[in-house]
């Protein structure tokens, strides 16, 4: 069992001396031990994208995440690049160095770093320009250069660095221990052991906690090296999800997968690259968070979730595994293994929904999933979840009522939202008053009305600028 940290650091390995703290941001020891300090820090809180290096995958994909929310024990057995890594041998720069410099794609420099890596990976990866870019903040140029560069991107053709298989691990540091099981089994002999461990795969949540509220867990269990959490599998039926699945693996499922186009829509604007990357739908149900992104879709799609402990496997309905404000029925000796997200059959509709001060990279305001199946020109069945509107994502049973039975008209949406202000109890925050985010739920009801019946409308600026 391994008890150093050790990964590849821009094609050379590295080995961290025992005793290093496992929960030391990536980003702080770039910039620290390593003396590494192009890689920059912004906010330290997965938003701004100034830390964006690169997770070098062996089978040549180049993951963006961001340095501020990793920690390093979950680097372990990883290959990470920096921006000093991108360099020619002679020390040149690379050409997507030069080409953000000739192109006036940097001013003041502090976001460079962090874009050149987005653009790294986007070389490799491909995919829709400004989704690349949405996890990097830069105000000195405007985006438009920054854009030109990336839109002439071409791969460099390194070869992907090769990976051994990095077995169990345990890494001890004052007051510290970090396990990083290889099995599902010795995972939850861990778990009974140390119930009070923090349970940590991406990190994307959990990670703030170190890097910008500087707490120090006194145990960790990673779930990365585990197998069995890991994987997605399509059946006629469903997807099912290893609660360790990174939300970007996810993503590219239900882009493909018949049925799940909505929810695809809504998992491109969770996050960003950077967070998409790392973060996982068994993350998002571990914190129940009232406005996280993924749970409303859960619950409209009837979702399952199961549960492992020594004593066997469970599984339950989302809808039961939520239990409150950031509390789930997760005992303390069971982890989450998979996910199953029922397929929505042919003729169903569905909708993802998610109202934020921005497009992307923003917590939601509110957010609502909304399904109904329709059976002789009526509703024979509804699931309209929302989030952002109570201690914890809900379905709002009296609208559903309200539609059941009832051609899908402006007179059955009006009943349903009329409902709806019986379902929930939003609160006002900086966000939004509750009277605004009663309305906002009402007027997604209103919203789902015209993506059921005029598919072809757009129904969000989103869909408007695709459809010019």
């Amino acid at each position: 069992m391994a008890n150093a940290i050790a990964f590849l650091l821009n094609g050379r390995p590295v080995s961290l001396p025992p005793g290093t703290s496992p929960t030391t941001p990536l980003l702080d020891w770039l910039r620290g031990p390593a003396g590494l300090t192009g890689t920059k820090e912004g906010c330290a809180e997965g938003d701004c994208g100034a830390c964006t290096v690169v997770l070098e995958a062996a089978d040549g994909g180049r993951i963006p995440v961001n340095a501020c929310l990793t920690l390093l024990g979950q680097v372990h057995g990883a290959a990470i690049r920096t921006v000093e890594g991108l360099r020619g041998a002679d020390g040149t720069p690379h050409p997507i160095q030069r080409a953000m410099a000739e192109s006036d794609g940097t001013q003041c420099g502090f976001c460079t770093p962090g874009i050149v890596m987005a653009a790294w990976a986007q070389a490799r990866q491909g995919g829709e320009v400004h989704e690349a870019l949405a996890g990097n903040l830069c105000r000195c140029t405007g985006y438009r250069p920054i854009l030109d560069v990336f839109a002439t991107l071409a791969d460099d053709a390194a070869p992907p660095p090769a990976l051994p298989e990095p077995g169990p691990a345990r890494f001890e540091a004052p007051g510290q221990v970090f396990h990083r099981p290889a099995t599902l089994a010795d995972l939850l002999a861990l778990r009974a052991a140390h119930p009070g461990a923090w349970l940590l795969a991406g990190g994307t949540d959990l990670g703030l906690r170190v890097s910008d509220h500087r707490e120090v867990p006194a145990a960790i269990i990673c779930l990365l090296g585990v197998p069995e959490l890991h994987g997605l599998r399509a059946t006629p039926e469903a997807l099912v999800v290893g609660a360790a699945t990174p939300y970007a693996r996810l993503l590219e499922a239900c882009r493909v997968e018949a049925g799940f186009g909505p929810l695809a829509s809504l998992l491109a604007r969770l996050g960003s690259r950077q967070i998409r990357g790392l973060g996982t739908l068994g993350g998002n149900l571990g914190t129940a968070s009232p406005i996280g992104d993924a749970l409303p879709p859960l619950l409209a799609l009837g979702a399952s979730v199961e549960l492992a402990s020594l004593h066997g496997r469970r599984r339950l309905e989302v809808a039961d595994f939520l239990t409150g404000y950031r509390r789930n029925a997760l005992a303390a000796d069971e982890v989450v293994v998979s996910i199953t997200l029922p397929r929505p059959a042919p003729g169903d509709t569905l909708a993802c929904e998610k109202i934020s001060k921005r497009h992307d990279q923003d917590i939601a305001t509110v957010g609502a999933a909304l399904w109904l199946r329709p059976e002789g020109g009526r509703v024979a069945a509804a699931r309209l979840a929302f989030g952002g509107v109570g201690a914890t994502v809900l379905r709002a049973g009296r609208a559903e009522a309200a539609l059941l039975g009832r051609a899908l008209d402006p007179e059955s949406v009006e009943a349903a939202g009329a409902a709806l202000a019986e379902d929930i109890a939003p609160l006002s925050d900086w966000r939004g008053s509750a009277e605004y985010r009663l309305l906002v739920a009402q007027g997604l009801l209103r919203r789902l009305l015209l993506r059921a019946t005029c598919p072809d409308l757009p129904a969000d600026i989103a869909a408007y600028a695709e459809s010019r």
